[in-house]
């Protein structure tokens, strides 16, 4: 049942994304064969149409993070995430393991974390072993929740939460 969800659920973000992109692509087309360049043509806004392509970071349940694809499709494959443990205490380490599907075995793999708004790579980086898998080790000596995504080549996953206490 759980499954059956998250594939609706996929299919539907996938039909969301492509049909934004084809909208993006006519628009384009039909305002660069337009003669008339006194009035400026309206442009796609992606505002409230689709709330998880927007780039901010918002948290939620710790755990396995369901794959997904970077901007509109950019990245041809998926990453996911799941950390060892979902509070640690402050030094502590954290292994984030995950599988890549569509991502060349020997990639790099980043750990990424959310710093004054914005994702900054930390330390922790590898390479994607055979079977597409990865492990990272990372340390927390700050309080507070920490926001965690890997990125390999252009495609990167969902968060995932880990409190540090």
């Amino acid at each position: 049942m759980n499954s059956t969800l998250r594939s609706r659920c996929a299919k539907a973000i996938g039909a969301g994304a492509l049909s934004v992109a084809l909208l993006s692509a006519g628009t384009a087309g039909a305002s660069a064969a337009s003669p008339s360049a006194a009035s400026p043509s309206p442009k796609p806004s992606m505002t409230g149409m689709m709330p998880h392509m927007t780039g901010t970071a918002k948290p939620h349940m710790t755990g396995t993070a369901k794959p997904t694809r970077t901007g509109m499709g950019m990245a041809n494959g998926s990453i996911t995430a799941r950390a060892s443990k979902a509070q640690v205490k402050a030094g502590q380490s954290v292994t984030i393991t995950g599988r890549a599907k569509g991502v060349k075995v020997g990639t790099k793999v980043v750990l990424l974390h959310m710093h004054n708004g914005k994702w900054t790579a930390l330390k922790s980086s590898t390479v994607l072993k055979s079977g597409s898998s990865y492990s990272l080790v990372t340390k927390f000596n700050n309080k507070g929740t920490e926001q965690l995504r890997v990125m390999a080549g252009k495609v990167v996953s969902p968060t995932v939460v880990v409190t540090v206490k």
